[in-house]
């Protein structure tokens, strides 16, 4: 079959065999192949093959204007909110305020030209994705007037947060207490249940409960957003990057992978804090007091851990003298903390802190970037530019309020080992942007929301080994590691990774129901509980109504920030560390024992730099499973790297609640100083429908299983 060049179908000797079959009638498969041919010949049209080809060279040109346009005003919006971050003046605010509306007015207009496009009909995949990317205008979407006032009501939530201060319990008249250094270093050396209790009751009376009613209106914007996008709500749009019409369903398998270990790891330290608070305080079988973890604090070291149990370490650990590293971070935000030192697992073996050793080598905030940088380089990767020397903020000013939160631009940093690691996850966001440099700015972002920040906790595994801490000169090289001090160092790195994650996928099941309007304003404190005590099984230390609004203790949540890549990256960190380790020749998946996950080091490997850079040149440019594929060779999430990596701890955890008896899970919560409105209740179907009403607001437990599920149908 040949076409003339008047489009008409010629009927030459191949078209003549096919529908001549001598001798034979014609087959199905025949009549099939004909008709097509006849339909594609007779559809045909080159003046509408020219149109189309015609509009994609238009909009390769539209692409080139509006990638500069819209890159030279990016550099300028992030300018201005980091001189707010680095500033917060009125000034500042009003200064980012102006040039966010500018922008919004900006983006309307040129989304009004991308829609003009039949984008949906090109032919080039590239072209039809980045136009995909722009026919989403954003909250700029919304009139100028209601997205000023969106951005107002986070801005505000942001200062509200990062302002708060509270009064000492010791010397009530000192109302001076800022969230760091003071509550972070009370929440990590105190022991006094009481005090911390007052701690994680005023922090979240300060923060989150001023925030309440701004939430809510910041919802409501939010998603009149999303709907203007052509998304249901905000949570579609949200996921609109993962590109996966079953994402939600994708983390809660991950969760089902994770949660035995999780439970083994809970039972255990709910022991350790029973054993050191009492009976009366800590139950054998309910959740954890919340107090006695710590409280939500903005992350730092990227690992951004809610409820990374960090200060529950020195009540915990399994050998509390034996060597380990101290990777702990201070206090983050949601650490199980103030437990340090009752819970080591073997307390006969002598435990290694190597901030001492960078103390005493001369570390300061400048030369920890440095060292970070040297990993980075040592895998072929880039050195970072003259740029971030000269304007990053590497210690906090004296002179101003500053938004401490570590970012890839700033860090109030401390010479301690959490920190060194911190430099190193923020410098691999810095990296990943170095990478992907050559991009249009529409690709210029991680594959997925996860991939970000995955890279830097990649990193972060080789670099807390006691392996590369050796190299570094930070860990005595003649110090050797045996069985109790394996354990020991996978158990501090559990209390970060492992304890976080429950926390990382609730703080976005949450939000997700509130946006999809499943959780009414009425209910954001009691919905909250409800999946705090499901997922990470602990309840708050006192009686919570309504009035409280501890979501909003929480970073993230008051500044608009999606926290479910937190999860993703805490469980694609580790299939990109297995991936990699395998490639530096540090690990063997069919003899895991010889080389075990948790031992390697990258550090020096270019094979497996290359590998990784490769991924990260890819931007956002493919679909996530194109990404993952490269280093992973795998398409799709999965938790077995992360159950690779702490089996011995898993193991062993199982082992030492077998011997105890530990109550593995979690019964609901029976507490009556938690709930008094129910104190003197008696459970009969003949409940006043105000009690129920009362349960339902409350999220109270303090009943047997029967009655709680009882009134959760009626709640229901």
């Amino acid at each position: 079959m040949s076409v003339d060049s008047g489009g008409s179908l010629k009927q030459d000797g191949d078209l003549n065999r096919l529908v001549t079959v001598p001798n034979k009638k014609m087959t199905r498969t025949g009549w099939f192949l004909l008709l097509t041919l006849v339909t594609m010949a007779s559809t045909f049209d080159p003046e509408q093959e020219d149109l189309v080809s015609d509009e994609e060279q238009r909009a390769r040109n539209y692409l080139a204007y509006i990638d500069k346009e819209f890159s030279r005003r990016a550099t300028e919006s992030v300018n201005a909110s980091w001189a707010y971050a680095s500033n917060i003046t009125d000034e500042n605010l009003a200064k980012k305020l102006e040039i966010s509306a500018d922008n919004a007015r900006y983006q309307k207009q040129q989304w009004t030209e991308t829609i003009k496009f039949r984008w949906q009909s090109f032919r080039d995949d590239d072209l039809r994705r980045q136009f995909k990317k722009y026919s989403v205008l954003g909250t700029a979407a919304l009139s100028e007037k209601k997205h000023e006032k969106l951005e107002k009501l986070v801005s505000e939530m942001q200062s509200i947060y990062s302002k708060a201060k509270i009064c000492d319990y010791k010397t009530p008249n000192k109302c001076d207490l800022n969230l760091e250094p003071e509550l972070v270093e009370l929440l990590r050396t105190s022991r006094d249940p009481a005090e911390l209790k007052h701690a994680w009751v005023e922090w979240r009376k300060e923060s989150g409960e001023k925030c309440r009613s701004l939430f809510e209106h910041y919802v409501a914007l939010s998603n009149e957003a999303a709907i203007l996008n052509n998304f249901t709500d905000t949570t579609e749009y949200w996921l609109m990057d993962y590109e996966s019409p079953d994402f939600q369903k994708q983390v809660v398998r991950l969760w089902e992978q994770i949660e035995p270990l999780y439970k083994e790891l809970h039972a255990y330290v709910r022991r350790k804090l029973r054993e050191t608070y009492g009976e009366e305080i800590v139950s054998r079988n309910g959740p954890i007091p919340a107090h006695l973890l710590g409280f939500q604090m903005p992350c730092r070291q990227g690992t951004c851990g809610p409820q990374k149990w960090g200060n529950v370490l020195e009540l915990s650990v399994p050998y509390p003298n034996a060597s380990a590293v101290d990777v702990i971070p201070r206090m983050k935000e949601q650490t199980w903390g103030n437990v340090l030192d009752i819970s080591t697992p073997y307390p006969e073996k002598e435990a290694v802190d190597v901030t001492p050793q960078m103390v005493k080598k001369g570390y300061t905030p400048l030369r920890m970037f440095k060292l970070a940088e040297e990993f980075f380089i040592s895998l072929n990767l880039s050195a970072m530019p003259a740029s971030f020397w000269d304007n990053s903020i590497l210690e906090k000013p004296k002179d101003r309020d500053l938004v401490c939160h570590a970012s890839a631009i700033k860090q109030c940093t401390r010479v301690d080992m959490n920190d060194l690691l911190t430099a190193h996850h923020e410098m691999g966001h810095i990296q990943y942007y170095i990478q992907y440099k050559h991009l249009p700015k529409v690709y210029k972002r991680g594959a997925n929301p996860g991939f970000h920040e995955a890279v830097g906790d990649v990193m972060s595994l080789s670099v807390s080994t006691p392996k590369h801490l050796r190299k570094v000169g930070l860990l005595d090289a003649n110090s050797v590691d045996d069985y109790e001090a394996t354990i020991n160092y996978l158990y501090l790195q559990g209390l970060q990774k492992v304890a976080f994650l429950p926390s990382a996928l609730l703080m976005d099941l949450w939000r997700w129901d509130v946006f999809k309007g499943h959780t009414t304003s009425d209910r954001y404190n009691c919905d909250w509980w409800k999946l705090r005590e499901k997922y990470q099984g602990v309840e708050p230390p006192t009686h919570r109504t309504e009035d409280n609004f501890d979501p909003g203790a929480k970073y993230h949540i008051i500044a608009s920030v999606p926290y479910i890549r937190y999860f993703v990256s805490y469980v694609i960190q580790f299939q990109f560390h297995r991936s990699l380790c395998e490639k530096a020749g540090q690990f063997d998946p069919e003899d895991p024992e010889s080389k075990p996950l948790h031992e390697c080091d990258i550090y020096q490997s270019t094979e497996a730099g290359n590998l990784l850079g490769r991924m990260l040149q890819m931007g956002s440019s493919r679909p996530w499973p194109d990404a993952m594929e490269v280093v992973t060779g795998q398409r799709e999430m999965d938790a077995s790297g992360l159950l690779d990596y702490f089996s011995p701890l898993y193991k062993w955890l199982q082992d030492e609640n077998n011997r105890t008896e530990e109550y593995i899970g979690w019964e609901p919560s029976n507490k009556e100083e938690v709930y008094p409105h129910l104190r003197e209740e008696k459970f009969n179907l003949d409940l006043p429908i105000i009690d129920i009403l009362v349960y339902c607001k409350s999220s109270a437990l303090d009943h047997t299983a029967t009655e709680v599920n009882f009134l959760r149908l009626l709640c229901t």
